[in-house]
């Protein structure tokens, strides 16, 4: 009987042998020929077929995807061809892997069950044989042309075959097979690398002819690994299939959320880049009961996972669900991670607004692409910057690309459309220490890439570097001059009388000290006297109150203010809120010119007052029967005076960016389906500044809110278009022009325009919120402080010279 094949890692000896002719294959160190036999079913067998053995002598499993064993007959002619029998699977270390071939009539014994089966007719006596590393047959009929195929991983010539290594082994016969000596040395020899003796085929399970089945066989890896599971495309090309014991080392648990477990293969990797080796086990309502460091065999469903919905814009994580899973052993080694530093840049593949999903992989172009490429994998980000605060949920947002488009303030400033910044990535970990913007998770912070709703790729932190605070603090912005009018815009995210005090108190601390007590504060998000309690009321003068009342308890001064009620229910927000603009102003600085009239559906007219613009109402709502204000909130226009210049004042809250297709979704490039209300709505309040300016071309015009878009937005560019307004986040530095962090992206969604008369002023967003854990509102505040024109340049100078020096008079 042969000899079992040794463990993995004994020695084999050396044979130094002056070969008759040229080696065929460099002498293999791991996966080799083992036994071969032509005469299955001849007359005087004892086997019914033909099989070729294969063994694995090195440490490591060697994966015959893509591979085959060949066969030419001994002397083969110009039109004689190799025949092929493809293989899947694997070797294991120190196994056999048993091919079988085509079957005769005769024999009365079969082959232990083969993993492959072929129909190759080998001769019983003479032939050869070659394991290839490819399914594509070979064409070389000689020594020499053999040999200079690199291929062949490993051959033998048998009964005088004019193809072998070496020498040919003698001839076979129906009683005996060709069989690789002991120690499974490969000298490039056949007549000495192989002997004969009765045949003895023996399968990947151990199992020879005549052994009776394993009752209790070990487990063995399928035919599918990770990286077939995941694919190149960002879908599994086994979508809803069964795989069965796909191998892996556990790198991670999860016992809460969505419960389940990563695997990732340790052994057989794959050489594409675009292949993840990791994937995730969804364990549904059942906590895992594996560990990590265990090896594992999943059986289980494979599923695409689609967070938020199927109809949604999210891309997918792929996951094997339903599990079934075997535990081969424990306390494994865990793999080392993939270090995320400085990706690409590109964000991803643009398909003219279809899906990308099918398209495959380029993780060295597209940052996005680079992420799903490691979907499941276990990686590393060293001294991680926060770039977007932390949130209830445990979650933050950090940059694996710490320069791109650095914030002044240590964040990500989102700087145009084709400026996603693919550096920005989401961690989630439980627990997460409350983190600002700047902060750093010092060292590494380890875990596994997830594709999650609200944000796209995640980290899912298995390990979290050790938080260290950048101390951020809140801006305080300069005191206005005496002469300046001061003009502020605050979302005070959906204020009611029913929120906390500690929220009044909060805001109104930062409009006396972070503000500096503005002229003129135009709000954003003011609820009704109930808040969210949907029963008809409208009226918000217990909201105003109570914040003009925690303004005066904080030192500010008394502030009076101005509203429309909206009719219930139309414009937009939380339901039952019905929130609306605002004004607040200081009446010992700024005297509001009331015009009554105004009610919510009522339009506000410019007319020609005295040779100068005015309002025919004050407040007023611009056109607010027009269909671009549908479920959104109407503009107020309101007149002031000051110092005896009149200055109209629009406040803003255009609708929201809700509808609007990820930037990191299937769908690319997205689709901002919200822009065209909002165009509408700029085209609309352009249209009033232009009626304004066509009465009176010296009018002050300051247009403030949140306009829900980009400095570089369809929407301001309309404002901004042959310079009719200035739109003054434009006049800071770029790494300073945000008032909002979206999913760690510094950006700009609240707004100060002014008209181009107006040419003394300052400018600040005053960055008290958007980048801290610890918010007052989502949004940060901002202020103008500038000079009313008088409508004349050369009064301008004159006057502008005169309040100078008064200014420096009083310091």
């Amino acid at each position: 009987m042969r000899p079992s094949l040794p463990r993995a890692g004994l020695a084999t000896a050396a044979v130094l042998l002056a070969a008759a002719a040229p080696a065929i294959a460099a002498p293999s160190a791991d996966a080799v020929i083992a036994e071969v036999y032509g005469a299955g079913g001849n007359n005087g067998a004892t086997l019914k077929s033909d099989f070729v053995e294969l063994a694995n002598k090195g440490p490591a499993p060697v994966d015959l995807t893509g591979w085959s064993v060949q066969y030419i007959s001994a002397n083969p002619g110009a039109t004689t061809t190799w025949q092929v029998t493809p293989l899947t699977g694997a070797i294991a270390p120190g196994k056999t892997f048993l091919v079988a071939e085509s079957k005769g009539a005769g024999g009365t014994v079969d082959l232990p069950t083969p993993d492959a089966t072929g129909t190759i007719a080998m001769s019983g006596t003479a032939g050869t044989i070659a394991l290839v590393n490819g399914a594509t047959a070979l064409t070389c009929k000689t020594v020499a042309d053999c040999a200079a195929d690199a291929r062949i991983k490993d051959l033998i010539g048998y009964g005088g075959a004019v193809v072998r290594e070496g020498n040919p082994t003698a001839a076979l016969t129906p009683a005996t097979s060709a069989f690789r000596s002991t120690d499974f040395a490969d000298t490039d020899d056949n007549a000495t690398d192989f002997k004969l003796a009765a045949p003895n085929p023996v399968n990947s399970k151990g199992e020879g002819v005549g052994t009776p089945p394993d009752p209790d066989p070990d487990p063995t890896p399928g035919d599918k690994r990770i990286h077939d599971v995941q694919g190149f495309t960002r879908v599994s090309p086994l979508l809803g299939q069964k795989v069965t014991n796909v191998p892996g080392v556990v790198t991670g648990t999860r016992a809460t959320g969505d419960r389940g477990f990563w695997i990732q293969d340790t052994t057989q990797a794959d050489a594409d880049p675009r292949t993840s080796e990791g994937v995730f086990v969804y364990t549904a309502g059942t906590a895992p009961t594996v560990e990590v460091g265990d090896s594992v065999l999943v059986t289980g469903t494979v599923a695409e996972y689609r967070p938020g919905g199927d109809t949604g814009s999210n891309q997918t994580l792929t996951e094997i669900t339903f599990p079934t899973v075997t535990t081969l052993s424990k306390g494994n080694a865990v793999p080392a991670p993939v270090v995320l530093a400085n990706i690409p840049t590109g964000y991803l593949p643009e398909a003219g607004g279809a899906s990308i999903e099918a398209l495959p992989l380029e993780p060295a172009k597209y940052g996005l692409d680079y992420y799903e490429s490691l979907e499941g994998t276990l990686v590393r980000v060293d001294n991680a910057r926060v770039v977007g605060p932390s949130n209830a949920f445990g979650e933050a947002w950090i940059t694996v690309n710490p320069d791109q488009n650095k914030a002044a303030r240590g964040g990500t400033v989102y700087t145009g459309y084709d400026q996603p910044n693919s550096g920005r990535l989401k961690v989630k970990a439980t627990p997460l220490p409350a983190s600002n913007v700047g902060d750093v998770f010092s060292g590494a912070t380890t875990g596994a890439i997830e594709y999650t709703n609200f944000g796209g790729y995640t980290l899912a932190a298995l390990q979290l570097g050790q938080h260290v605070s950048s101390n951020l603090q809140p801006e305080v912005t300069p005191q206005s001059r005496n002469s300046e009018l001061s003009v502020a815009t605050y979302n005070v995210e959906n204020l009611a009388p029913t929120n906390p005090q500690a929220k009044f108190d909060r805001l109104a601390a930062a409009v006396v000290n972070n503000l500096r007590s503005p002229d003129v504060v135009v709000l954003e998000e003011i609820q009704d006297n109930n808040g969210a309690t949907n029963d008809g009321t409208v009226a918000a003068d217990q909201t105003l109150q109570k914040f003009v009342d925690a303004i005066v308890a904080a030192g500010g001064p008394r502030y009076g203010w101005r509203q429309i009620d909206p009719v219930n229910l139309q414009d937009g927000g939380e339901p039952g809120g019905n929130i609306r603009v605002a004004f607040l102003f200081n009446a010992n600085r700024v005297s509001f010119v009331d015009r009554p009239g105004g009610d919510s559906v009522t339009p506000v007219n410019v007319v020609k007052k005295n040779g100068r613009a005015a309002l025919s109402v004050s407040p007023g709502r611009i056109e607010p029967a027009n269909v671009a204000w549908e479920n959104s909130r109407k503009p107020l226009a309101g007149e002031f005076k000051f110092r005896g210049r009149t200055v109209f004042v629009v406040a803003n809250h255009f609708n929201s960016k809700g509808g609007d297709q990820a930037i990191h979704g299937r769908f690319q490039q997205p689709n901002r389906s919200s822009e065209i209300q909002r165009a509408k709505q700029a085209a609309t309040l352009r249209g009033f500044v232009d009626q304004v300016k066509a009465i009176d071309k010296g009018a002050n015009v300051v247009l403030a809110g949140d306009l829900n878009d980009y400095q570089f937005s369809p929407a301001v560019k309309t404002f901004t278009a042959d310079g009719a307004m200035k739109a003054l986040i434009e006049t800071l530095p770029v790494n300073e022009r945000y008032s909002y962090v979206f999913e760690g992206n510094a950006q700009v969604l609240d707004h100060i325009l002014i008209s181009k008369n107006i040419t003394r002023f300052g400018y600040d967003v005053v960055h008290i919120n958007a980048e801290f854990s610890d918010q007052a509102s989502d949004h940060d505040p901002q202020i103008v402080r500038a000079r009313p024109s008088t409508g004349n340049a050369q009064a301008d100078e004159v006057l502008f010279a005169i309040e100078d020096i008064l200014d420096c008079l009083r310091g």
